[in-house]
């Protein structure tokens, strides 16, 4: 795996991933930035995001769950001190669909974040997961 991060200007920088896409990173104005991206420690938690999300909806397909929806919410605290990383990060799972089992929806969560999901796996020993999870019916379109 690769990935390439370059400077724009100001406090601007693309990044782009060997697999051939790009995000646009920015700081805040009060670090010299304009606002234009993501902040780079956001993209931390994306990741963790959109890695644990893959997992469970990988796990929930295979276990032919009728699944309409599926996202997390996460929230960080970060230490007060330089380097200011994560000390604590909730996720809040949703997930949406017909007939859903709830055994099979916590389990494939709970694998995701206890075992599977590399980001997590890569935070973990410094970072304090905690996670909870809502399923609902799906809604109906009117």
């Amino acid at each position: 795996m690769q990935a390439r991060v370059k400077w724009l200007d100001h406090m601007s920088f693309v990044g782009e991933s060997g697999s051939g896409h790009s995000v646009v990173m920015d700081g805040s104005p009060e670090h010299g930035g304009r606002n234009l991206g993501v902040r780079p420690m956001e993209t931390v938690l994306i990741g963790l995001g959109g890695c644990s999300v893959f997992d469970v909806m990988m796990m929930l397909k295979k276990g032919r769950q009728n699944v309409t929806n599926c996202e997390v919410a996460l929230d960080a605290t970060r230490v007060d001190a330089v380097p200011a990383v994560f000390e604590k990060i909730h996720m809040t799972y949703l997930v949406e669909g017909h007939d859903l089992s709830e055994k099979q929806v916590q389990r494939a969560v709970a694998l995701s974040v206890e075992k599977y999901c590399s980001v997590t796996k890569m935070l973990e020993g410094t970072v304090e997961i905690t996670y909870d999870v809502k399923i609902e019916p799906a809604h109906s379109v009117q």
